[in-house]
C-alpha cells in the first residue's frame, strides 16, 4: 500500500477544484453495502474509510477555483444541462472491491453509461473553452470505499476483504454534480455548484 495523500501538482492547503462526479447521498444500497465494508475494515491499519456523504465516482476535472472564472463554470454546466438531457437515467452496480495501491475500490459496472455521461460533459467543456482538460482515454468508472494513509502490505487488506460477506450494491444514477472538491483532511469533501438531471 502507498500513501494517497501526497500532495499531487497544484494542490496545497486550502486549495479546491472544479470536477464533476456522481455523488450517492441519497444511495441508500450502496450505504449498506459500504458499511459492511467500513465494519470489515475496520481494524486493518493505515486506512481511511470514506463516509457515506463523501462516496463518489470521479468524472471529469475542471480545473482549480482560482484559475477558473465562475462565469466560465456556470456557462459549462449550461451547456452540459443541454446535452445531459439525451442521457437516460440509468443503474451501476457494485460487487466486490479491489486493492489498489492507494485505495479499495469498486469498479463500477457498467462502464458504458458513465462513460457517455462523462463524454457529454466533455463535449460540454469544449463548447465554451474550445479545448478540454485532462485526457479522453483511460477513464475507470470506480467508488472508493478507503484510502491508504501510509506504505505497508496489502496482504491485511485482502484478508479483511476475504471475511467480507455482502450483497452486492446498486444505485439509480440521474444526475452528474459539478462540485468543488477539497482534500485537506485526508477526505475527499466538497460543496455542490451545480446538480444536473440525464434525461
Amino acid at each position: 500500500m502507498a500513501d494517497h495523500w501526497w500532495w499531487r501538482p497544484g494542490w496545497k492547503p486550502g486549495r479546491r477544484f472544479y470536477t464533476w462526479h456522481f455523488t450517492f447521498r441519497t444511495a441508500s444500497d450502496v450505504h449498506r453495502l459500504a458499511d459492511a465494508y467500513r465494519q470489515g475494515l475496520a481494524d486493518v491499519p493505515g486506512l481511511d474509510p470514506v463516509p457515506d456523504r463523501w462516496l463518489h465516482l470521479t468524472m471529469q476535472g475542471l480545473g482549480f477555483v482560482d484559475e477558473v472564472a465562475e462565469e466560465d463554470a456556470r456557462a459549462i454546466a449550461d451547456a452540459a444541462a443541454q446535452r445531459l438531457t439525451a442521457i437516460t437515467p440509468f443503474e451501476l452496480r457494485l460487487y466486490r472491491p479491489e486493492i489498489t495501491p492507494e485505495a479499495i475500490r469498486w469498479e463500477a459496472e457498467p462502464s458504458e453509461p458513465p462513460a457517455a455521461v462523462r463524454s457529454a460533459i466533455r463535449a460540454a467543456i469544449n463548447d465554451v473553452w474550445g479545448r478540454v482538460p485532462e485526457a479522453e482515454e483511460g477513464f475507470a468508472p470506480h467508488v472508493t470505499i478507503a484510502y491508504s494513509n501510509s506504505e505497508g502490505p496489502a496482504a491485511p487488506v485482502a484478508q479483511a476483504l476475504g471475511r467480507i460477506d455482502a450483497e452486492p450494491a446498486t444505485a439509480q444514477i440521474d444526475r452528474a454534480d459539478l462540485i468543488i472538491l477539497g482534500r485537506d483532511r485526508q477526505m475527499y469533501d466538497w460543496e455542490e455548484f451545480a446538480a444536473l438531471r440525464l434525461g
